[in-house]
């Protein structure tokens, strides 16, 4: 794969740019953020691995740019902040995975491998993804309802496509955590609920995202 590494750490971007080479991929290093993001607008890459904490332009400065300009390449961020907060923060920019620093570079290069095969996968699943009158499509990174377009945050985006390619099932709490935030435990915080609200609002009435209660949420055409 051609992985883009944005990284100002000369002794963390070597050894990672090693580690990378050693498994095959072809790696391109820049060390500035507003850099790397020109480098990535470009194109041509198919896993983006960012710092966090970069001159000229932060990782999540990065990346927000990116989805913006609907670049949806896969990104990983390092940072040595690992609160629960920052992950949030980071994968609310529009991260895709999140991996605190020290880090073991096995476990780097499983992560870049794991989303170097996400465009694979979604490539054989449809494009456009639909309940009533919703529209996503995935591949122009666009949503409308009722042929009105709708402006999307990327955790946002997440939580629609996940609840849509789960259209008309229950999804728990704990599934959109770890399907849309990667959580793998209950932080007890109240980021499911927020996201859901401001989706629901953003998406209008009459509401396609039913609460379950004790249940969890579902996405479905409105009762007649």
């Amino acid at each position: 794969m051609r992985i883009l590494l944005v990284e100002d750490d000369a002794g963390t971007a070597a050894d990672i740019a090693r580690a990378l080479s050693a498994a095959g991929h072809l790696v391109s290093h820049v060390a500035d953020g507003k850099q790397g993001l020109m480098e990535a607008i470009g194109g041509g890459f198919e896993v983006l691995v960012v710092d966090r904490m970069l001159p000229g332009l932060d990782g999540l400065g990065l990346v927000r740019a990116l989805r913006a300009a609907g670049v949806a390449t896969p990104a990983l961020m390092l940072t040595a902040r690992a609160s629960l907060g920052d992950r949030v923060e980071g994968l609310d920019a529009g991260a895709d995975d999140y991996l605190p620093k020290p880090f073991a570079l096995p476990e780097l290069l499983a992560r870049v491998n794991a989303l170097g095969r996400r465009p694979a996968a979604m490539a054989q699943e449809a494009t456009v993804l639909r309940v009533a009158d919703l529209e996503m499509d995935l591949l122009r990174r666009t949503v409308t309802r009722a042929g009105q377009r709708i402006d999307l945050q990327p955790r946002e985006w997440r939580l629609l496509e996940y609840l849509l390619r789960h259209a008309g099932r229950v999804v728990t709490r704990s599934m959109l955590l770890e399907g849309v935030w990667d959580i793998h435990f209950d932080p007890r915080t109240s980021v499911v609920e927020t996201h859901v609200s401001r989706l629901r609002a953003k998406l209008g009435e009459p509401h396609l995202i039913q609460t379950l209660r004790g249940a969890g949420y579902t996405i479905r055409p409105p009762d007649p």
